[in-house]
């Protein structure tokens, strides 16, 4: 007995031997699936409306909570530009001594003056020094 996944809805099974017609049906079937664009071996199953709706939902959050999660951390320049000030003019005395805006002791240098982890303070360093300081390199 052979598994052919030649139908739409389900693989079927026949025994040529045993069912001479079937081998008829099972050729009208793939003949059917080619017309159709080819034989389906899995359909993904049909969702509901509300499930369809919760499902997108449930997509865009994933998406946009990772720029949400951003924004609190710019927001802290973007309304105050004292600290941007603060922060340019640290990043100029740094490069003044020869270091560099992005390199590891300037990142750590703006994470402990402003309570940061490195990573954060990365972000901050480059929005201040695109938006604030184009100076500083």
């Amino acid at each position: 007995m052979a598994l052919l996944p030649l139908s739409l809805d389900r693989p079927i099974a026949f025994n040529a031997a045993r069912q001479p017609g079937s081998l008829i049906a099972v050729c009208q079937r793939l003949r059917r699936a080619s017309q159709l664009g080819g034989a389906a071996l899995w359909r993904p199953p049909a969702l509901g409306l509300g499930a369809a709706l919760l499902l997108g939902v449930g997509l865009l959050l994933a998406v946009q909570a990772p720029a949400l999660a951003g924004s609190a951390l710019l927001d802290r320049v973007k309304q105050n530009p004292k600290v941007a000030g603060a922060i340019c003019a640290e990043l100029r005395s740094l490069n003044a001594q020869g270091i560099a805006a992005t390199s590891p002791q300037a990142v750590n240098r703006i994470a402990a003056m402003q309570g940061l982890n490195a990573t954060d303070a990365e972000i901050l360093t480059t929005y201040v020094v695109g938006l604030h300081c184009p100076d500083v390199r």
